[in-house]
């Protein structure tokens, strides 16, 4: 199978949380500070933190974990907002970090949403 969808978050729209594709790639869809729905958080630390939990809950569900991160989009409503992102971002990776972008971008309701590209360790690409 070239590609199969994995869960972790429940989307709010047409898509996936995530995709392995080929058996070695995890791309998760961009996650915001959602919980069952609702945005969580009034700061950008806590938003971060809420977005990157729902995007380890997505690579888990795929085999993966945030060591295994090779790529992130972070998407902020605010530029202003990028030190206080950053700070809690450099908590959730180890080293070395994964390659980033950071752009401004009108979000609908949050602050913060971040997307990712994983490559899985070892069989992961193999689960069901």
């Amino acid at each position: 199978m070239a590609k199969r969808a994995v869960g972790g978050t429940q989307p709010v729209g047409a898509y996936s949380p995530g995709i392995v594709a080929e058996g070695r790639f995890a791309y998760v869809s961009g996650q915001g500070p959602l919980r069952d729905g609702v945005v969580s958080g009034d700061t950008i630390q806590e938003q971060t933190r809420v977005a990157l939990g729902n995007i380890a809950a997505v690579l888990a569900s795929a085999g993966a974990s945030l060591a295994d991160v090779v790529r992130c989009g972070v998407f902020l409503a605010d530029m202003a907002d990028f030190r206080g992102m950053n700070d809690v971002y450099a908590e959730f990776f180890p080293d070395p970090l994964p390659a980033r972008t950071t752009v401004g971008a009108t979000l609908p309701g949050i602050l913060v949403e971040i997307d990712c590209v994983a490559v899985l360790p070892g069989d992961a690409g193999d689960l069901p």
